[in-house]
């Protein structure tokens, strides 16, 4: 795996954004040309790649909510693989752009792909996309920090240590290894056990207590319409991460995750390249296919040679017979005001104790908020005049019934003030929930501490978790218009 360019782009929220650090490799570029022939696509002067990049990242053109080269249907964008178009005399695409965005920094990095440009490989199938975010993720702890917060205090001095960082660890364009997943220490002597191979960035062994961390997150998206004549949809995606911190040479680990005994096949299974060997039926389920129930249902074993900096186990996909939390949102416009109407129905499948829970309702496209008549008979409500925001903390538990309610009326006065959305006008409008359900997952999946095996004298401790968090959970007002996705549907 290689390199063709990488660059690193500070930002201002997407203003006043410069290319901070830039390197191409010759060596790899040479070997693009080859193996491209006639497709080949050189890559383009700095200022060229930043315009272009802004553009499909959407920090350009602010005023503009349509930009033909970014956002026609007949493009298809695949996050964070991008594609550059460019222009003119050197019209053609850079494909697989990688990007990764945190805090004031855009990492970029342009892998070489092994294989011809047409027909375009799948995605997944490229060893090398995988390996270059695992570079760009090393490169972001190493700018950064690891903390919760970027430290942008010392983000100067990283970058001027950058160059000699990278002609140690990326050689002529190919990484040995990922840059150290935490602070930089100052240099010292290798300490080399056996034959474990040392990278170029590691000065030193893990020292301290064994510990093996196995985390389990399932992340639930809905779209509920509140609607017979529209169907809503819910989704579950589960990822494993593992971390194995170990003295000496890392040991063979084996995961296993289990179901409870009614619960649903996991599908759409991808697994860590470490993976030392797996049963071909765990593969084979896939959620495009019609569920007959005769697909693989557990224990899912997974041996695996742990790399040596945390890494993303395996993901699936699971169907579950339905959302957390289901809602109702009416909303009616009366004499200058709006008449609102919730009601939350926390599922009796559901563990009712939550890390935060909240529902935030936008009021988009009209004037400043007013008057805010509005009760609840569980949790607190804030106003946010100038966002025209309600936000409604549930706090960490729902009441006996598992159901809450929201009821009242506001007004707005004065010229229009608020937040602006080409789609939210009148009564479109929705309701977005946060929450996180701490040691649950909504398929049921687990991962026993006991059933973590460690081949190893060290004897590590064995830590697993699990939690239940949201992402783009909308409830949509039933009274009024709402966009409708006629895509699959977990049933």
């Amino acid at each position: 795996m290689s390199v063709r360019a990488l660059w690193i782009i500070s930002h201002d929220k997407g203003e006043h954004a410069a290319i901070r650090f830039s390197r191409r490799f010759a060596t790899v570029e040479h070997r693009a040309k080859r193996l491209a022939g006639s497709s080949y696509v050189a890559v383009p002067e700095d200022n060229t790649v930043l315009k272009l990049l802004l553009t499909e990242l959407g920090m350009s053109d602010s005023d503009k909510t349509y930009v033909a080269l970014r956002d026609d249907c007949v493009h298809q964008q695949t996050s964070p693989a991008l594609e550059l178009h460019l222009e003119g005399h050197r019209k053609g695409t850079l494909w697989p752009v990688l990007t990764i965005l945190h805090g004031p920094l855009i990492l970029v990095c342009l892998p070489l792909v092994d294989a011809p440009p047409e027909p375009r490989p799948p995605l997944g199938s490229l060893l090398s996309v995988s390996q270059s975010l695992t570079l760009l993720s090393g490169l972001q702890t190493f700018l950064l920090g690891s903390g919760g917060k970027p430290d942008s205090d010392s983000l100067p001095s990283r970058l001027t240590m950058l160059p000699s960082v990278l002609l140690q660890i990326c050689p002529l364009g190919t990484p040995l290894d990922v840059p150290p997943m935490g602070v930089p220490t100052s240099p010292t002597a290798p300490i080399h056990v056996g034959n474990e191979k040392q990278p170029a960035w590691k000065t030193g062994l893990h020292r301290g207590r064994a510990v093996v961390n196995v985390a389990l997150v399932e992340t639930v998206k809905s779209t509920q319409y509140g609607n017979q004549s529209r169907q809503d949809l819910w989704d579950v995606y589960g990822i494993v991460t593992c971390k194995c911190e170990v003295e000496g040479v890392l040991p063979n680990v084996t995961v296993t995750l289990t179901l409870p005994p009614n619960g649903s096949p996991l599908q759409d299974v991808l697994v860590h390249p470490c993976v030392t060997s797996l049963d071909s039926s765990i593969l084979m389920s896939s959620s495009m296919d019609n569920f007959d129930g005769s697909a693989f249902s557990g224990p899912y074993k997974l041996p695996f040679s742990p790399p040596l900096e945390p890494f993303r186990l395996c993901s699936y996909t699971s169907q579950v017979p339905v959302p957390p939390i289901l809602g109702s949102y009416q909303l009616r416009e009366e004499v200058n005001q709006l008449h609102v109407s919730v009601s939350l129905k926390l599922h009796e499948s559901v563990k009712n104790s939550f890390e935060y829970c909240e529902a935030h309702l936008p009021f988009f496209n009209r004037a400043q908020m007013g008057i805010v008549d509005v009760k609840v008979n569980s949790g607190q409500l804030d106003v946010s005049k100038e966002k025209n925001l309600l936000v409604w903390g549930l706090g960490q538990k729902f009441p006996k019934s598992r159901e809450v309610t929201m009821e009242g009326k506001i007004s707005f006065s004065g010229p229009m003030q608020g937040p602006t959305d080409p789609l939210c006008r009148q009564l479109t409008a929705y309701i977005k929930l946060y929450f996180k359900v701490p040691d649950m997952t909504l398929s049921g999946c687990c991962v026993d501490q006991h059933s973590v095996q460690v081949y190893s004298s060290a004897k590590p401790r064995i830590i697993t978790s699990r939690e239940l968090v949201s992402k783009e959970y909308f409830i949509w007002n039933s009274t009024g218009s709402a966009p409708v996705f006629s895509g699959h549907m977990m049933l």
